[in-house]
């Protein structure tokens, strides 16, 4: 294979992976083609024009194709908002993917199955009409899905005024308990109709997903086998963390923002088993100044160590 990623062998099929264009998104999805590609699938990444652009480290694992979301120079933040970007990109990637799958077939490398982001749905209909098999890929853990599964349904409602949520393979929960996008929607109201959408014509896919492992969720894992053909592949972190199977993984490949890994596993070396506080609110919540000033104080009156993970602008 690629990269020193294994012994040289023959592909046993070729996947098109499709991930949302953010770096919580696109890392568990590389992290689980370095998986397939150790058991001798052909990866190819179908990589947007404009996250292309904003990779700090342009150097890839796989080969990447090109599709477009319509906002090549920008993404979301050339977008009047996230509602247009997602139309936009629902129309523009859909043509675009097509193309490309029809680009790989007609090169002599056909692709066998699609493995696409869940947010992303569209993507199930192009592989379709393309006669390739689909795969939901669910970033997230499958209590966190279970739970957007049901905002789906209707069962859980939006904005969430029960004090007790009955969810099958949960306990009961509380609201406090349940994602902020369900108790907060008007927070982001655009993402809680994202988080809606990953289960349209999900029960057409192939296969489901999810970003663990059976026996950290066994109850809800068995209780969703009865809707999908669900695959807990988690979790996906770099195989030097873990098994050790695939040579040299040791990080996850791309960053849009700067890493500082060598200066933070130095602190953290330093410190005691146990001792630090990890903060980190992923790429799209965003404070404000008097936000951030309490969560520092709040930090700091702690009285422990802590490595908050805090973007440049």
């Amino acid at each position: 294979m690629e990269n020193g990623m294994g012994a040289q062998k023959a592909h046993r099929g070729h996947c098109l992976i499709l991930p949302y264009p953010l770096q919580g998104h696109v890392n568990p999805l590389l992290q689980f083609s370095k998986r397939l590609q150790f058991k001798g699938v052909r990866i190819t990444i179908a990589a947007t024009i404009s996250f292309f652009n904003r990779i700090k480290d342009a150097t890839s694992l796989f080969p990447l194709g090109m599709i477009s979301d319509g906002f090549d120079e920008g993404g979301a933040n050339q977008a009047e908002s996230i509602e247009a970007y997602l139309k936009k990109f629902q129309q523009v990637g859909s043509e675009t993917l097509g193309e490309l799958l029809e680009k790989l077939r007609d090169s002599g490398s056909p692709v066998d199955c699609v493995v696409y982001d869940a947010v992303l749905p569209w993507a199930l209909d192009v592989a379709k009409k393309n006669g390739v098999f689909g795969a939901a890929f669910f970033t997230q853990s499958c209590a966190v899905d279970n739970i957007y599964y049901h905002v789906y349904k209707g069962i859980v409602k939006v904005p969430v005024e029960e004090t007790r949520i009955a969810i099958p393979g949960l306990p009961d929960l509380e609201p406090a308990d349940l994602p902020s996008f369900v108790t907060k929607p008007e927070t982001y109201p655009a993402i809680v109709e994202m988080i809606r959408n990953q289960f349209i014509d999900i029960d057409t896919a192939d296969w489901v997903l999810f970003n663990t492992f059976y026996k950290l969720e066994e109850e809800v894992i068995d209780w969703m086998k009865g809707l999908w053909p669900v695959r807990p592949i988690g979790p996906t972190v770099p195989s030097m963390y873990l098994d050790k199977r695939v040579q040299d993984d040791k990080d996850y490949g791309l960053n849009v923002f700067k890493p500082m890994a060598e200066a933070c596993t130095k602190w953290l070396e330093g410190k005691a088993s146990k001792s630090v506080v990890y903060v980190s609110f992923g790429s799209l919540a965003s404070l404000d100044a008097e936000g951030m000033a309490e969560l520092a104080w709040g930090l700091k009156m702690t009285g422990k160590y802590f490595l908050w993970v805090v973007r440049a602008s």
